[in-house]
């Protein structure tokens, strides 16, 4: 439907400032808000993610993508059945303590909501209890994501997943690891369920999970 696409191409191309009124237009044409939310934005983002991964766009875009994406979900959201938004399952993201980067973080966040994620953001700097007791006080928690922009503040990760393995939660959630200094072989070697290079792939990843 051309309210959709037009919702689409507007996601695609970062239109902030407009997009809450093409939502709008779409609900007005009689468009499904869940299929403005899947066919239009996540389908939008999804196709984003994909030129990211191919090198044809960059960070920047995808950037200002999520942000126009982030714009429509809050004119669309009065409109979803409860919990449409959130349909997916809640994550639960923070960047490692000792570690004040947010720029990747804040990226993963935006396209794990992108993707129909709830996502509860604890910042940067967050200690390893943190991360257990938001998943404590959310017992629907499907996924934990620690980043790490620093190669000093690895040990950091490393204790914050140990402390979530030993956790008698374990085994209902996943966890996951990224950030500049982290691989395969270092997710592996902690203990993590995943690890993913890029904000796209993590969003894939997730999707994934918790199928």
């Amino acid at each position: 439907m051309a309210g959709i696409q037009e919702v689409y191409d507007l996601v695609s191309k970062g239109k902030a400032k407009v997009i809450a009124g093409a939502v709008q237009e779409a609900l007005d044409a009689g468009c499904d808000p869940a299929d403005i939310l899947n066919k239009g934005m996540i389908a939008a983002m999804d196709e984003i993610g994909a030129k990211f991964k191919l090198g044809e766009i960059f960070v920047p875009e995808m950037l200002v993508a999520a942000r126009a994406m982030k714009k429509g979900v809050e004119a669309l959201k009065p409109h979803l059945a409860t919990g449409a938004a959130g349909a997916a399952g809640k994550v639960i993201i923070g960047t490692v303590a000792g570690d004040l980067h947010d720029i990747g973080k804040n990226l993963v966040a935006m396209m794990l909501e992108s993707a129909g994620f709830e996502v509860i953001d604890l910042g940067v700097d967050v200690p390893k209890e943190k991360f257990v007791e938001m998943v404590e006080a959310n017992p629907d928690t499907k996924i934990v994501c620690c980043s790490s922009l620093l190669t000093t503040t690895m040990p950091s990760m490393k204790d914050t997943v140990a402390l979530l393995n030993s956790a008698p939660f374990r085994s209902d959630i996943k966890v996951m690891v990224g950030g500049a200094p982290i691989t395969q072989a270092f997710a592996d070697e902690i203990g993590a369920d995943a690890y993913t290079e890029d904000a796209a792939s993590c969003a894939q990843r997730a999707k994934e999970l918790v199928a």
